[in-house]
This record gives structure tokens, sequence and C-alpha cells, in this order.
């Protein structure tokens, strides 16, 4: 009997795969950090290019991990961008952002913090929550730790509920997410569990609240503009995006007259999440558990400091629209070796990023894909075409834009006696600045009416796929470039 379990033993071990199997199952599963600035853009970051700026943590992550350059939030506004991030689902699927609806608990329930708690990670979550879910609000259940907040969340540590235990250390809330995070590993490390930890920093977003103990870090300092800065470089633009508040933020929140002040708070609110991440990675290297955790770093959306004489977000231009990220995985063959990655991602992407980082399968329907094999072939994957959508008023600057290969192209629909509808082309990989609108040259005609089909093939899925509630099956009609505009306010009249 022994002898012939041995020989059953012996027999198992020399199928094909059998024993990497066998160690794939004795390998511990990673610990996952995920960490969300709040208006953040590329300008802000050393490792992205700006010279000016002082971001020695985020540096040296991107320095272990991959940069990646062309990484887009399909919906640049803080709600709908972080319903993108849980579910790995576009907007219209989610049903969830500002002005539309909350999100239905059986979407959250695919969500990849409910995934994960039931494969045994220990979940945390600290910082601004973003969406709320019918019947479960803000999701304090839905957690192991839990120091999240509704709404936008305070600057002052002593008045979010969840986090007044650190303010007496930290009045700041920036630091003191960093202290949350330092808690939780400590407590993972104790119950000798996998851990999911995600982050969601208030910072930059306004109204600008940086912490005083970093003050001296941009006293006095003077900032180089982007060579798009400034309303001359936003003449060739379409009228309608002119109709936000994007556009007259430019000269309310200063970046007209008082550019250097403006950057150099924006920059310092970074400064202290750039420490936050420091500490985190530092406790990591405590508790030797730094080799098994990998670490996400991004924002919610971009800020378009005066780029074009616009400020804010929500519009698909590059400041707004595109976001770092950096990936830092130490088990990966590019770990350590500062390699950047050009293909087309986004937000969509992380949920199953994550699922696949705890063993687990992608959730149907997402839209996403994970993005984990770019970190051994950076050449190789991400989106062909990837959609960016603003649903947020006013009516004239909601669209949908498609990023495909170097070109982003966006169809303005909205039309009264000032305006009609625009198409606008960019080549980004030329023009990254968006200073050339191609539609109307006739070298561009075929990338143009490639762009054009794409176009059509997304509004196609949105159709097919969006949820029926929240107000998202009105779009389907306002975006189709086929349809004249009469046909669109006898259908807006109609829905009144």
């Amino acid at each position: 009997m022994v002898l012939a379990m041995r020989w059953f033993v012996f027999f198992l071990s020399v199928l094909p795969g059998f024993s990497q199997i066998v160690e794939e199952e004795k390998k511990p599963k990673p610990n996952i950090i995920f960490l969300m600035a709040d208006d953040q853009n590329t300008l802000s970051m050393g490792c992205y290019g700006n010279p000016e700026v002082q971001t020695p943590n985020i540096d040296r992550l991107a320095d272990d991990g991959m940069i990646f350059d062309r990484h887009y939030d399909t919906t640049a506004i803080c709600m709908g961008s972080r319903a993108n991030v849980f579910t790995g689902m576009y907007e219209y699927k989610t049903g969830c952002n500002f002005v539309h609806g909350n999100m239905s608990a059986e979407i959250w329930s695919k969500s990849y913090p409910v995934r994960l708690r039931k494969a045994g990670y220990l979940t945390a979550f600290a910082g601004k929550f973003g969406i709320v879910v019918e019947g479960k609000g803000i999701c304090e259940e839905e957690f192991d730790f839990y120091g999240g907040g509704k709404g936008q969340t305070n600057y002052e540590t002593a008045k979010n509920p969840s986090m007044k235990r650190f303010a007496k250390k930290y009045p700041h809330s920036t630091l003191s997410y960093g202290a949350f995070g330092k808690e939780v590993i400590r407590k993972a490390v104790e119950n000798k569990k996998p851990f999911c930890l995600s982050i969601s920093f208030k910072a930059p977003h306004r109204p600008t609240t940086p912490d005083p103990r970093f003050d001296h870090v941009y006293q006095g300092k003077k900032f180089t503009k982007p060579a798009n800065y400034g309303r001359r470089y936003g003449e060739h633009l379409a009228p309608q995006s002119k109709q936000g508040r994007q556009y007259p933020r430019f000269e309310e929140w200063g970046y007209d007259k008082n550019y250097d002040r403006v950057m150099a708070t924006y920059y310092q609110q970074i400064y202290a999440i750039d420490y936050a991440l420091g500490m985190i990675r530092d406790e990591l290297k405590i508790q030797k558990i730094i080799e098994n955790t990998v670490i996400i770093y991004t924002s919610d959306n971009g800020f378009i400091c005066g780029s074009h004489g616009y400020g804010s977000k929500v519009l698909p231009m590059e400041e707004s629209s595109r976001v770092p990220l950096i990936i830092f995985d130490p088990r990966a063959g590019s770990s350590g070796k500062k390699i950047r990655c050009d293909r087309l991602t986004g937000n969509i992407d992380f949920a199953p990023t994550i699922l696949e980082l705890a063993g687990l399968e992608p959730t149907e329907n997402m839209d996403g894909k994970s993005l984990l094999s770019l970190l051994e072939k950076p050449e190789e994957g991400g989106h062909e075409t990837l959609a960016l959508m603003n649903t947020f008023p006013p009516a004239p600057t909601t669209c949908m834009s498609i990023v495909s290969g170097p070109f982003k192209y966006t169809y303005w629909w909205y039309e009264n006696d000032e305006m009609k509808p625009t198409e606008e082309l960019f080549n980004l990989k030329d023009d990254p600045m968006e200073l050339t609108n191609l539609v109307s040259m006739p070298e561009q005609k075929e990338h143009l009416a490639s762009l054009r089909e794409k176009y059509d093939a997304q509004l196609k899925h949105w159709k097919e796929e969006a949820v029926k509630r929240n107000g998202y099956q009105k779009y389907i009609t306002l975006f189709d470039r086929a349809l004249p505009m009469s046909d669109k306010v006898k259908f807006q009249k109609a829905k009144k």
C-alpha cells in the first residue's frame, strides 16, 4: 500500500505543470496597496518630467516600478471616476456620478473590495469614499478597517469621525492617512493575512488647504508655465468646452495673475501625499513584507491648471483626463529597471488588475483589462481604443471622446444660435499639448473617418450596456453624430 502511494505521488509529480501548480499554491498571496490622489495631474511629479517639484518618494516608487505614460480616467470627475475604479466598468454601466445617482447594491457587490474580502483578504479603506451605495451608504461595514468619510471629507483630521484618533499627532488629514496605512499594515501582519489597503487622499482637491508643516518647501518658488498655458492657446478649442465652469476658473482661481502662488499651494498639498507614501513604505520595510506588497499610485482625475486658459477638470483635454499611474510589483521582471509603458490604459483597469493580483477571475461585465501582463511585456497589451466621457452639466460641455493609437477624437453635440456641433481631432504623439485641431485637414481624412467609426461603435456599446436608470439613456440620442439637432431638441422637450 505504501509503495503504491509513493508511485502515485511520483506519477503526479511528473505530470506536465503539476509541480508548477503546487509551487504556485505555496506562494503567499501578495498584499495590495492602492493609493489615489484627488485632482493630481502628471505635471506635478518629478518622474513625469517636472524638475521644479519635489516628489522624492513618488519618484523612488517610479524607479522601483513602472510608469504608465498613457493612462486615462475614463470619467474625469471624482464620483464617476471612483465608481469606475471600484467596478472596472464605464460610467454608463455603473450608473453613478454627480447629478445622476448612486450605485446600486448589485453593482457594488461585484466591486474589488467586496470580492477580495470574500476571498480572505483583510480589506481597509481610508479617505474620500466618493460614492454612495444604495442601502449601504459609504460602506463602513464593508471593510475590516475603515477610515473613510462622506462627501469631500475634511482637511482637518479631527472633523473626520473615523480618523479622529490620529488628530493629535497629525492634525492635517493627509498624513493621518499615512498613519492609518501603517496601522493596517501592522494589524494585517499580526493576523497573518494578506491585505488590500485602499487610500483616497483628499489632496490636492480644493479648497486649497496645505499642511503648514510643509510651508517651507515651495516658499517664494517660481514655476515654468506649460507651453499651452493661457487663453490664446485655447482659441481653437470647441466653443462648447468654454460654457462650463472650467473656463472662468482660469481667472477665478488665479491662474492668470497669481500662477506661482496658486501652483506652490497645489504642489505643497502633493508634497504631503508624497510624505505619506514614504510613511507607508517605511512600515512595509519594518514589517519585512515589502517584497510581497504591490503598490499602485494614481489620481481620480487630472487638473488643468491654466493650460489652454482653463481651470479645474472634467473636460477631455490631456491635463484633465490623462493622469499619473505607477505600479510597483517587486515580483515582476521589470522591477527596478526604470521602465516606462506607453500602452493605452484606463481607470477601468484597476479592478481587474487587483482581482488578478489576488488570484481571482475578472467580474462579469467589466470593461477594463488587467495591467499585470504589461509589467512583464510593457510593449504588448493595453487597449486599442478607450472612451472618455463627461456627463456633468452644463449640457454644452457633455461629450464623449475616443483615444485610439496616437489620436484623440471628440464630438461636441450641443448646438444653439451661437455654436454648431463641433469635432476635434488631435495627434497626441506629434502634438501632446493639443494645439492643432486636425479635423479640417484633407491629409487626415482617413484618420478622422476611422475615429468616427470607433466613436459610433462605442456609442452602440453605450446603447447596449447602459443602465436603464439615472439618466444615462438620453446620451444615446444626444451623442449620436448622425441625428440632426432638431431631433435632439424634440427628444429633450419630450423628456421634460
